[in-house]
């Protein structure tokens, strides 16, 4: 339907770029586009390759999960995105990608630790990794479950999805999201890009030290907040 066709054009953009950036191989991610005022986002359609994707393939689903436009059956993550937009108003877009790194740290139960300037750029703190899931939880509606692992952990951490927008899913892969799907997507890139740094300073020093507090401060405020002086 027309009144889609904004997020449906939003969500294939932004899903071409996951193979483009390196972040997938096959179908092995997904990426989704938000409307809060029409209650829906688009989201790619299941086991889909990238290369027979088109906006028109992507599915319209509303924030309970339930299809709403689309002849294709939506991503197996959509329950976990539902979730997500149901509580976060101001998420414009999600990711779910296994790239390699971010995918070995969740699959190591390890948070990503604030080494260098370039992840302070980004975030003042460690990137989380949820814990795995419990039985209970794996055993019920694994998909929808996730969406709330991820908020959990960030509610245990003090963390606000305004705050960080990216997180490790224990044994499982990363999320990323953002006011829009580009957003998002740039921080699906950047998270694989630390996460890629962190292993390789930690395999040249094991006992690398974390970066101190001050030049977290610096480099995090030249892009955020009202002092900001980086870019145009």
């Amino acid at each position: 339907m027309e009144q889609y066709k904004h997020i449906r054009q939003a969500a294939y953009e932004a899903n071409m770029q996951l193979p483009a950036l390196g972040l997938v191989i096959f179908t092995f991610g997904n990426v989704s586009a938000a409307d809060h005022q029409l209650g829906v986002f688009a989201i790619e359609p299941s086991g889909v390759p990238y290369g027979e994707l088109s906006p028109e393939k992507m599915v319209i689903v509303d924030f309970d999960g339930k299809v709403v436009d689309g002849r294709l059956r939506p991503s197996s993550d959509t329950p976990t995105h539902a979730v997500l937009y149901r509580h976060w108003e101001q998420a414009g877009g999600i990711v779910h990608t296994h790239s390699t790194y971010a995918t070995a740290w969740a699959q190591s139960q390890r948070d990503i630790p604030i080494y260098g300037t370039t992840h302070a750029d980004h975030n003042t703190v460690d990137i989380p990794c949820a814990p795995p899931m419990n039985d209970e939880m794996i055993a019920g509606d694994y998909e929808y479950q996730t969406g709330f692992q991820i908020m959990d952990t960030l509610t245990q951490r003090g963390l606000s999805y305004l705050e960080i927008e990216m997180i490790l899913v224990g044994n499982h892969a990363p999320f990323t999201w953002g006011a829009t799907p580009a957003k998002a997507v740039y921080n699906s890139a950047v998270l694989e890009s630390l996460a890629q740094m962190a292993h390789l300073t930690e395999s040249i020093n094991g006992n690398a030290p974390r970066l101190k507090a001050s030049l977290v401060k610096k480099h995090y405020e030249r892009k955020h907040g009202p002092g900001s002086y980086y870019g145009q």
